[in-house]
């Protein structure tokens, strides 16, 4: 019996760190375009008008790169256990002012900790447990 509980739990742990494995993997190859922010007073619209942020990340230089709805965005992110993820302070951009919608994108994404997918495979970004930011696939890297 003690035999057959320890091939179990050896199948368990196995699994589930493919299953974390596979989590990860799911934010590489795509953009990911916002689709919704939480915490500002402003409609989403009004806060991004003319283009919506998009992030791509990239496996190898561990930076997740792309617009914040006016400049350009480039940052270091740390992935760690339990689909933890941390973004680093954003690297230089261009100095267009397009509103509010930047200044909330950023401040709302050094706040997050978090990640997970829905059952439509949309990115959630989180803090702690509160869904702060979710991105759609816009393109697939073939």
């Amino acid at each position: 019996m003690k035999k057959l509980s320890f091939v179990f739990a050896t199948i368990l742990l196995i699994t589930v760190s493919c299953a974390k494995k596979e989590a990860a993997e799911q934010l590489y190859g795509t953009t990911w375009e916002l689709e919704y922010i939480s915490g500002p007073r402003i409609a989403f619209e009004g806060l991004f008008p003319d283009k919506k942020p998009q992030l791509t990340f990239d496996k190898e230089t561990k930076k997740a790169t792309g617009n914040n709805g006016c400049n350009g965005y480039t940052a270091e992110f740390t992935l760690g256990e339990e689909n933890a993820i941390s973004f680093g302070e954003a690297g230089p951009t261009t100095m267009m002012y397009c509103g509010q919608g930047e200044q909330e994108f950023l401040k709302t994404i050094k706040r997050i900790n978090k990640y997970s997918f829905d059952l439509e495979g949309k990115l959630n970004l989180l803090m702690d447990d509160v869904t702060m930011m979710r991105f759609k696939k816009v393109t697939t890297e073939e």
